[in-house]
């Protein structure tokens, strides 16, 4: 038996908020919607692809303390991608846990980006290559860039 990740949802405060925030840093579309106060949610993709659903049903922020989500990463193909989104999420005023682009470990050629959605989830955008100009931001390898 054979498995891979298909979508995440994630629970918002705000589901306006929360759509425009994933889809300016990440790009995704809208796939599908319901603004029914009872059921509010959307379906975030990419090429037809469902990639992300957030559904508004939560209060106050995402304790990172309790047991449960450490980070949700995202790879794209290059570092020049990673940089892209790190400047629209600094245009948009968005919490980044480190300044730039760190690597996943000292001397590691992977590394990418960490920041929080607005409800405080933690999230990681990163390259298989590309970061290695930069140092680690812990001295042991491997770190995720949240410790």
């Amino acid at each position: 038996m054979s498995f891979e990740t298909g979508h995440v949802g994630l629970n918002v405060t705000d589901l306006g908020t929360s759509r425009d925030f994933y889809r300016q840093v990440f790009r995704f579309e809208v796939l599908g919607e319901s603004g029914q106060d009872e059921r509010r949610y959307v379906f975030l993709g990419q090429d037809g692809r469902l990639v992300l659903t957030l559904w508004q049903q939560s209060e106050g922020r995402f304790p990172a303390e309790r047991p449960g989500l450490h980070h949700l990463s995202f790879q794209v193909p290059g570092i020049d991608e990673v940089r892209d989104a790190e400047a629209t999420l600094r245009e948009i005023g968005a919490t980044l846990f480190h300044d730039g682009v760190v690597p996943h470990g000292e001397g590691a050629s992977s590394g990418g980006i960490f920041f929080a959605d607005p409800d405080g989830i933690r999230l990681e955008i990163y390259a298989p290559s590309g970061a290695d100009v930069a140092p680690a931001p812990t001295s042991g390898a491997p770190t995720c860039g949240f410790f």
